[in-house]
């Protein structure tokens, strides 16, 4: 067992009807040294400037504490690694108003590598472009903490959130290599047929969004859900053989998974 704190994080899963439900996924760098090679959703952990006050007045939504905290940092991850920006301008702001197209994403692309280094400030790029973050926009999905006994701990939120119509998504080529719009159905296909790595946490939220058949279903659906915290533990399964349980009133499509699964994917 580790001793490690789990980490604030965010994850958030961009939608499009193209016609039917697709969610955006990233393939992480085979360089990184967990779940390297692992279709995953945009995210990552939270920052300092994501908790800094300046967010009161660059972001819609009425969210204080770690919901703000984690809600800024899914948005910032999602600019860092696919490019996609929720935002609004500043003179048009307010839940339900339109967020800014492809001219906008556009402008802010070349500083997307700078802010994910740490040499820009996000704040200062939402600022200077007078943008405001579209908090307001995602909806909470599912919330995973990772097992006592990982080397690497994370306390991570799921958001889904629409993506803005004509926006593109571009992997970052440093922490991901590719950048694919898929349907939920098609990538956990393709998990259980070994053409992708997806890890547990990805997996069943994955079996849940695909329960909806297009990003208005799936936002009606899960918007005042009660979601459920999920900390893996360490049992058996019916054959005596090591797994992790997973609660059944969270809601997913199994309640456990082989350990020896989870710690491979893991050590990727």
């Amino acid at each position: 067992m580790t001793d490690a704190a789990p980490r604030l994080s965010a994850t958030v899963l961009l939608l499009r009807d193209a016609p039917d439900l697709q969610v955006l996924m990233v393939k992480r760098h085979y360089q990184i040294d967990f779940a390297a090679g692992a279709l995953v959703f945009p995210g990552g952990k939270t920052n300092e400037e994501d908790a800094s006050d300046a967010w009161d007045a660059l972001s819609d939504g009425d969210y204080e504490g770690k919901a703000r905290i984690a809600r800024v940092a899914a948005l910032r991850e999602a600019f860092e690694e696919s490019g996609i920006i929720l935002a609004r301008p500043a003179s048009a702001r307010g839940e339900g108003a339109a967020l800014v197209g492809v001219d906008i994403a556009d402008r802010l692309a070349p500083f997307r590598e700078a802010v994910d280094r740490r040499e820009k400030s996000f704040v200062e790029l939402v600022k200077e472009h007078d943008l405001v973050l579209a908090l307001d926009t995602l909806v909470h999905f599912g919330h995973w903490i990772t097992p006592d006994m990982m080397p690497k701990r994370f306390d991570t939120h799921f958001y889904l959130a629409p993506t803005p119509p004509q926006q593109l998504a571009t992997h970052d080529g440093r922490e991901t290599t590719d950048a694919v719009w898929l349907s939920p159905q098609l990538a956990l296909d393709m998990e259980a047929s070994g053409e992708a790595t997806i890890i547990f946490p990805t997996k069943m939220n994955l079996g849940k969004l695909a329960e909806a058949q297009s990003v208005p279903t799936a936002i009606n659906r899960f918007r005042d859900g009660n979601v459920v915290t999920v900390l893996p533990v360490v049992g058996k399964d019916q054959n005596g053989k090591p797994c992790l349980h997973i609660p059944a009133e969270a809601g997913y499509l199994q309640t456990i998974e082989p350990l020896e699964k989870v710690e491979n994917v893991a050590k990727r």
